[in-house]
């Protein structure tokens, strides 16, 4: 599958438009914050951009971040302006061809950034095999991935050499393709629908399982929406299947719940994260609004206590009582309170 992946992404794509679905590419959900960054990207950078979603988190100034899959580049150049000239990113792809074009760039946007230093590498290799790249441990705040590990054969060690590589505290965010099920062998072995990212896509539960089983317990699901997939041939061998490009967060966070447990918590915003500036969004389920008290539940709280969200919250409670689930986050009471005195048997 490397040779399959680098023969697609190398050679046979020369750009954008040569793609036939919309699994890479996704421009539609552009936040204007954005915008400036993508326009002081080289031309040739983006045109060789054959990612999903978007893979530039809040928060960044000053910090080390590391991109896997990451291409010619285009999301490497706008996270370097985010962590400025004192930040540092690092791309990782196996595709010389790739690399290529990112590496001839690296004057031509330390320039158009205005910095005094270049804060980018490009090293090659694979994703699976970060510690062959002489990267250190626990050396990253963030690390981020645009559509990519889905092309993985071995989603198991890249997730596990991520949570080596993090922080305490740091956060895997990224954009993939997941499936509504497990996608069957004939879809998988098609090259043409793995060189689409379609093939590699894991079933969403699986991701879960898979996520919780590396050391992140709580995954949250930024945002998400469905693929189309434009060519009339391949539409027809996926059938039934339904692809999604999902973006989520995992934080290297040790002993977080498999539940959201209620301990009685709120924060509060205090503001000051530039592009949500009145309205954190830390994931589909929690857009926080500046200066309101909000509940949430010990894991919620540990994602904003424990990571570089910290200065911009403030925190209310601790975690000496217990009040069982968080309501609204599923789970619940098991036993049927309805049928309370009944002369119930004991199985």
């Amino acid at each position: 599958m490397h040779e399959l992946v680098k023969d697609y992404y190398g050679n046979q794509l020369k750009g954008t438009a040569d793609l036939r679905t919309s699994a890479c590419c996704d421009a539609s959900q552009m936040p204007a914050w954005m915008k400036p960054l993508l326009a002081r990207i080289h031309p040739e950078v983006t045109a060789r951009y054959y990612g999903c979603g978007l893979v530039c988190p809040t928060r960044l100034e000053g910090l080390s971040v590391l991109d896997l899959g990451c291409g010619s580049g285009r999301d490497v150049y706008a996270l370097a302006q985010l962590v400025g000239e004192h930040g540092r990113v690092v791309g990782v792809d196996m595709t010389e061809e790739q690399l290529a074009v990112a590496e001839a760039h690296r004057e031509h946007h330390r320039q158009a950034f205005g910095f005094a230093r270049d804060n980018v590498e490009f090293r090659l290799g694979y994703i699976e095999r970060l510690d062959e790249l002489g990267l250190a441990d626990a050396s990253f705040d963030v690390v981020v991935s645009n559509c990519v590990v889905n092309l993985s054969p071995d989603k198991d060690a890249v997730l596990r050499q991520v949570h080596r590589l993090l922080k305490p505290g740091g956060e895997l965010y990224f954009s993939d393709i997941y499936a509504d099920r497990r996608v069957p062998a004939e879809l998988r072995n098609d090259p043409v629908l793995y060189g689409e990212c379609l093939g590699g896509a894991l079933y969403w539960n699986d991701f879960q399982h898979l996520a919780r089983r590396c050391g992140f317990a709580d995954p949250r699901l930024v945002e998400d929406r469905p693929i189309a997939i434009t060519d009339p041939a391949m539409a027809a061998r996926v059938g039934n299947t339904k692809f999604y490009s999902a973006t989520y967060r995992l934080f290297k966070l040790d002993g977080l719940e498999p539940d959201c447990e209620d301990y009685g918590q709120a924060v509060v915003y205090r503001g000051g994260i530039a592009g949500q500036e009145a309205k954190f969004i830390l994931d589909r389920h929690h857009a926080i609004e500046a200066g309101r008290v909000f509940p949430v539940c010990g894991n919620t709280w540990r994602m904003l206590a424990e990571t570089r969200f910290a200065p911009h919250f403030e925190f209310i409670g601790d975690f000496s009582r217990h009040y069982g689930i968080f309501p609204g986050c599923g789970g619940g009471l098991p036993f049927d309170a309805g049928k309370a005195g009944s002369a119930a048997a004991c199985c």
